[in-house]
């Protein structure tokens, strides 16, 4: 098992101000430098990576983005928006193995509803920058019905 490192305060306070430019409708291009940043000086936080693996997928990078999301798998195998991402990723990049990551995410969100509604709600924010993103839309089938 991995270690999760937590990011100093500064990385964190770097880390909430990019996450508020976000959801204040920052285009996701111009945050992947600091993302990728973030990430380079805390790279076994699986968050920051599935972050960054969400900002690839929204700006058509999903081999970038594959590579993010395994990374953050790697350091927390339970998480369940990298799943969902790597799903993503690997679905648009054509790799074969998604079922099992969906079913994983599934039941991780079926344990806890603040879970299953950040999820349900990462997946709408994603529709609502990207509304004809077929992927994100299977996935939400997978998911959320």
């Amino acid at each position: 098992m991995t270690e999760t490192i937590e990011l100093t305060d500064s990385l964190e306070a770097e880390f909430e101000k990019g996450l508020k430019r976000y959801q204040d409708g920052e285009d996701a291009a111009s945050l992947i430098p600091l993302f990728k940043e973030i990430a380079d000086q805390a790279p076994r936080n699986p968050t920051v990576w599935s972050c960054l693996a969400w900002l690839y997928l929204l700006t058509d990078k999903p081999e970038a983005a594959l590579k993010a999301a395994q990374k953050s798998i790697k350091v927390d195998k339970t998480h369940p928006q990298a799943r969902v991402n790597l799903a993503i990723a690997m679905l648009e990049t054509k790799t074969a193995g998604v079922r099992p990551h969906v079913e994983l995410a599934a039941q991780i969100m079926s344990f806890d509803k603040e879970i299953y509604q950040t999820v349900a709600d990462n997946i709408e924010d994603g529709l609502t920058r990207k509304p004809n993103w077929k992927s994100l839309q299977r996935i939400k089938e997978w998911l959320l019905n």
